[in-house]
């Protein structure tokens, strides 16, 4: 088969549609922008199973790569036979390529190398044969070879070489390594025992075995943590039985042979000393490969939905970094984001100086026309929302406030991003108007931090990093240009996710925007330093110019769609100054009133398939639209302090702060964030959490323990009715 008829296979997707997508990324297009803009030609693939796709393709041109190597090398060798080539060509996965190769592959000298050197293959062949009788025993065919000169004293020592030989071989067996492995992974366990017998976050691992095929991604991690914290001993126990049973048909031909005994001691050499420990090795990075690659997919959906939460635009916001001996940050940014005023207020013990906070406070919310206080989630988050909530109940009640994560912000704080951006401020400055900002819009602040830093995460610190990094990074991607960017206020970060476009050509976008004012057209674009007409297509669609005297600049249809999009306008009656004044809110109405005769009428007329015409009708009925929505303002209770104030049966609002495949972790204002285990989601089955909650959701729970050694708050979202209604009850 060839990697395009594998594709469709695998992917479900028709052969020519594969081929024409392969295409287009062989032809340097980026993956928003084929999800975008050439959904003809794709038949509408989206994003994810684009670059799932892309993986695909790319794994399995190293296979085809590999297979050519592997092939080649043999055949330099001259031992290339028509069986070999064949099995190379059969081969699935790399593994199995490899194992082929092995016994081709120049070694180190071993045991069986100086067996051969020694001139022991004829009896080594002798043994293999396995006839039912002898004319020679195989001892007195042994003594046979006896030369002292070559280090072969006597027969015992000549069998043992010869079996050295076998050993060797039948290790290097590709079929065999093959089966077994099946068979392990099929019938096996992992086994995991305690190094210690101290309590730790290990304990339920110290004395646990489960099979192999049934062990769940996140136990893998967990025990692969704890046994690089050498907390516990981790190994595979196959299947005796079956394994035996595999090996002794495979090379025992003949039991009633004299050479049986000879063949069985080969045999279990080669299964102990060689192909058992590499399977076991092989298994488990399978199997933690399997666990990361599902770890990974489950960070990267996290993260999706917490740069997709919706944003506050238009408004003037005061971020709040809440501390205790050093005081809580202030920092007042425009609907732009543009830093106004910083200071530091306290609040909170050990000062509590509630009146000056207050003062200082107002003064900067009525000077600036703050409409929304974003309060830090972290440190003193709660005693901060209580003074913050009764502060502008009595005095200033137009304006709101919010908590919001701040996982990442001293990250950004203290990185050379967040000193180049702000090169006068202290972190803590910095860590205020990153807060503030993530609440104005959460993907333009948070594309400023690594990924991994932003608290969404599970097990991220044992993935391999550069897989990680180039699936979040994917990720990141794709939510920048499905939401767009405003191309006058977007920082080079995030203009460096833009589709076609990198860091370097994002700093020259920044640079030639410093030195020739706010760019006043999408084609103003071509006169950026490096960015030529590929990266224009690449990228046009997904910039926006709220100011443009062209309104289509300010939407997702593409420049080289312009004409249809007229075309589109005047099929309908409307103009380009009437969507120059808020958009067409009827257009969709109209485009189906004309029925299926009408649509492909004016697809033919305009030149374009049905998908592009549906998407130039969405924007031209709301330009400039964020598909991400509104922010909701969140509830806040105000009678908890900390995880000692919790009791079991009270009813709380929460936010779902992150997400694991065994269950989610809730915020409720209390620092500690609270743990829903998977069972307690729903009344009904949860085959993943991802099914029931979204990052940033907010959820009512109950508490069902507390643990406050340990800072462990076990929650439930399964209430009856009465619960439901109700918040902060204790039952």
């Amino acid at each position: 088969m060839t990697i395009e008829q594998i594709l469709s296979s695998e992917f479900g997707i028709g052969q020519e549609r594969i081929e024409k997508t392969v295409e287009l990324l062989d032809g340097g297009n980026t993956v928003p922008f084929i999800a975008r803009y050439r959904k003809e030609v794709t038949g509408g693939l989206d994003d994810t199973l684009l670059r799932g796709l892309s993986e695909r393709l790319a794994y399995l041109r190293g296979l085809e790569k590999r297979r050519a190597e592997v092939i080649s090398l043999i055949d330099a060798q001259g031992k290339l036979t028509p069986q070999i080539e064949e099995a190379v060509a059969a081969a699935a996965t790399l593994t199995e390529i490899d194992d082929i190769y092995r016994p081709f592959r120049p070694k180190r000298k071993t045991k069986a190398s100086v067996a051969r050197e020694r001139g022991l293959e004829p009896l080594a062949a002798y043994i293999r044969e396995q006839r039912g009788r002898y004319d020679r025993s195989i001892e007195e065919t042994a003594e046979d070879f006896v030369d002292p000169e070559k280090e072969i004293p006597d027969a015992a020592a000549a069998l043992a070489g010869a079996l050295d030989i076998i050993t060797e071989e039948i290790s290097d067996d590709a079929s065999c390594r093959k089966s077994v492995r099946t068979l392990t992974f099929e019938h096996g366990n992992i086994v995991s025992k305690g190094t210690t017998e101290d309590e730790s976050v290990y304990s339920q691992y110290y004395e646990h075995e489960e099979p192999l095929k049934r062990v769940r991604p996140h136990r893998v991690l967990a025990m692969n943590r704890g046994e690089k914290e050498g907390l516990l001993k981790v190994s595979v126990a196959p299947s005796g039985e079956y394994i035996t049973r595999y090996m002794t048909n495979r090379f025992i031909t003949d039991p009633d042979s004299p050479a049986a005994g000879y063949m069985t001691e080969a045999t279990e050499n080669a299964y102990a000393k060689y192909i058992a420990p590499a399977v076991e090795r092989e298994i488990r990075n399978e199997l933690t490969d399997a666990a990361s690659e599902g770890a990974i997919k489950l960070f990267c959906e996290n993260t999706k939905q917490l740069l997709m939460q919706p944003p506050l635009k238009g408004m003037t916001v005061m971020g709040f970094d809440p501390g205790y001996r050093t005081g809580c940050k202030l920092a007042v940014v425009d609907r732009t984001g543009k830093v106004l005023w910083t200071g530091v207020v306290y609040p909170t013990k050990p000062q509590e100086r509630t009146a000056e906070s207050e003062r200082i406070m107002l003064g900067a919310i009525k000077k600036f026309g703050v409409k929304y206080i974003a309060v830090g989630n972290g440190t003193a988050s709660k005693e901060s929302v209580i003074f913050i909530s009764s502060m502008l109940r009595r005095m200033a009640p137009e304006c709101r406030y919010t908590v919001v994560s701040e996982a990442g912000a001293s990250v950004y704080s203290a990185s050379e991003t967040g000193a180049e951006e702000f090169p006068d401020f202290d972190a803590t400055q910095r860590s205020a108007v990153s807060i503030a900002r993530r609440l104005q819009d959460p993907l333009a602040e948070l594309v400023k931090i690594d990924p991994k830093s932003i608290g969404v995460g599970q097990y991220q610190h044992d993935m391999k990093p550069a897989r990680l990094d180039e699936a979040l990074g994917g990720v990141v991607e794709d939510c920048v240009n499905t939401v767009g960017v405003d191309l006058n206020t977007a920082s080079y970060h995030l203009l460096s996710y833009v589709s076609g476009i990198g860091k370097q050509i994002a700093v020259n976008i920044v640079k030639y925007r410093d030195e020739n004012g706010e760019f006043t057209s999408r084609r103003q674009l071509m006169k950026v330093p490096k960015l030529g007409a590929k990266a224009f297509e690449q990228c046009a669609g997904f910039l926006r110019v709220p100011g443009s005297r062209e309104p289509l600049d300010n939407t997702a249809v593409h420049p080289e769609s312009y004409e249809a999009a007229r075309g589109v306008l005047r099929a309908f009656g409307y103009t380009e100054a009437d969507l120059a004044r808020g958009g067409l809110p009827g257009l969709g109405v109209k485009l189906k009133e004309a029925g299926k005769e009408g649509r492909a009428k004016l697809c033919a007329d305009l030149g374009i398939g049905g998908p592009t015409l549906d998407d130039i009708v969405s924007e031209l009925e709301k330009p400039g639209r964020d598909v991400r929505g509104e922010a909701a303002e969140p509830e806040i209770r105000e009678d908890l302090l900390d995880i000692s104030s919790l009791k079991d049966g009270m009813i709380l609002d929460g936010t779902v702060r992150n997400i694991t495949d065994f269950g989610v972790f809730v915020d409720i204002g209390v620092h500690q964030d609270g743990f829903v285990h998977i069972s307690k989601l729903s009344r009904r089955y949860v085959r993943h959490p991802l099914e029931v909650v979204s990052v940033g959701q907010r959820v009512k729970v109950k508490v069902i323990g507390v643990d406050t050694g340990r800072g462990r708050i076990s929650l439930t979202m399964v209430l009856d009715s009465e619960e439901k209604g109700s918040a902060g009850k204790q039952s």
